[in-house]
């Protein structure tokens, strides 16, 4: 096979195969050991959930011993998640990485095969993907700093069973393939055998349609890194400049943003949180967000949406003395200042009740506002000062004793605050930490 010539033709002195002790893998292992000219490593995870487990850890490391082959092995003995699949894949990929450093290498060699391509299609189809998705299983994967190869996609299982039988090789069947309860299983059983009625090379079909895809994908995704330049800064995606490209470019800029966020684990982003996105970015809406995987979120904050990892940020509740800083807000206690706006709160404690607070907005806030003969939500107060929705939550108010909201800082003041010719004896003046203090305007 040409792709052993390719191997052979590859810097690293070790080649890390995946090895499970099933038909696919042994075949896998046994070829490269006649193909090969580079040191091989058999790597086993035993997810010991089966009777036979450590029996087959056992075969594996007694067949690598009489065939030179260096072995190594990971026992899993629990279980954390709920999900299994996604925990056992998880440990499987980290010990696949530990054993790559170990030896140096930047080759992993997996034994996934031609049916293999076809049922991770169709599974992609069944439950929705994106186009990287839907092109299934891909001969090369170019990760950050390993490659993992899989040389038998040419090859069905058929074949590699036959493979085997020719040259004795012993392998392990998985009872739980037979168990139709799982989707891959099903379509293996009931839809691949149709298929391959239809025609024996099914797979080859498959293969050219995967390409294709990849292809196409390819070719997309370049043009939009090339567009992104232009109007994405640090995840954040300038919505005037995206608003003007061709919905497929939108598309691919989002899904560039995400395969960077959640490291190229194309399982993880679907269409329709792509989907999702482009619906916020055409809302009339100022503010939205949506959730996304992992405690992730997209932002729209006027023309603007970012990516970020969300943050549940709790109530606060802080006693206010001489000076207090939240977020980049600081809020101090002086003893002169000339101007009156609304980065200036003047207070008589004979009108209001001490000591003082500064906490975050609760849900149904409102401030009593000084000239207007009545309250308004402090939620409508940041919507028209287009105060972006990641700073709201922790965006600090002035209360006092009877929780009454006394002043919000650069924004609105309420009733209780008395402007410059009255009578006060707390002045209380807000800056931003970027900001210099203006000594000519205030005096300590």
């Amino acid at each position: 096979m040409d792709i052993f010539k390719e191997i052979n033709n590859l810097d690293d002195e070790y080649l890390i195969i995946g090895v499970s002790a099933g038909p696919d893998s042994m075949a896998l292992m046994h070829m490269l050991q006649q193909n090969a000219n580079k040191k091989l490593v058999c790597t086993h995870i035993n997810h010991n959930v089966r009777k036979e487990s450590n029996e087959e850890a056992e075969f594996l490391k007694r067949y690598c011993r009489e065939n030179n082959i260096i072995f190594e092995c990971l026992k899993i003995e629990s279980y954390k998640e709920n999900n299994f699949e996604n925990e056992a894949r998880n440990k499987r990929y980290n010990f696949y990485k530990e054993i790559l450093n170990k030896y140096h290498s930047h080759t992993l060699l997996l034994a996934h095969h031609g049916d293999d391509l076809i049922e991770t299609i169709l599974m992609k189809i069944i439950r929705g993907s994106n186009i990287q998705g839907y092109a299934g299983i891909k001969a090369y994967s170019y990760l950050e700093d390993y490659i993992i190869i899989r040389p038998l996609l040419n090859l069905t299982k058929e074949d590699l069973i036959e493979y085997n039988k020719k040259n004795n090789i012993k392998y392990y069947i998985d009872a739980s393939n037979d168990d139709i309860t799982y989707t891959r299983n099903r379509l293996r059983k009931k839809i691949l055998p149709l298929l391959k009625e239809e025609d024996k090379n099914i797979h080859q079909k498959f293969i050219k349609y995967s390409e294709t895809l990849q292809e196409y994908y390819n070719f997309v995704k370049d043009e939009a890194k090339k567009k992104m330049k232009n109007m994405v800064t640090d995840n954040c995606i300038d919505i005037n400049i995206f608003k003007s490209e061709n919905k497929l470019i939108q598309k691919h800029i989002i899904f560039n943003i995400l395969s960077n966020i959640y490291n190229n684990e194309s399982n993880i982003i679907k269409n329709e949180h792509i989907d999702s996105i482009l619906n916020i970015i055409s809302n009339d809406k100022p503010n939205l967000s949506i959730n996304l995987p992992n405690n992730y979120v997209a932002i729209k904050e006027y023309d603007k949406l970012s990516f970020t990892q969300k943050e549940e940020k709790e109530l606060y509740k802080s006693l206010f003395n001489n000076t207090i800083k939240i977020d980049n807000i600081i809020i101090d206690k002086i003893d002169k200042i000339d101007t009156d706006g609304n980065d200036v709160c003047r207070i008589n404690s004979n009108k209001i009740k001490l000591p003082l607070y500064i906490r975050n907005r609760k849900k149904g806030d409102y401030i009593e506002v000084l000239g207007l003969d009545g309250k308004k939500k402090v939620k409508d107060i940041f919507i028209e000062k287009k105060i972006p929705l990641t700073n709201r939550k922790s965006y600090p108010l002035l209360v006092d004793a009877d929780n009454k909201i006394l002043w919000i800082p650069f924004l609105k003041k309420s009733k209780y605050i008395v402007k410059k010719d009255g009578i006060y004896d707390i002045i209380l003046y807000s800056y931003k930490e970027s900001e210099e203090k203006n000594e000519r305007q205030k005096e300590n």
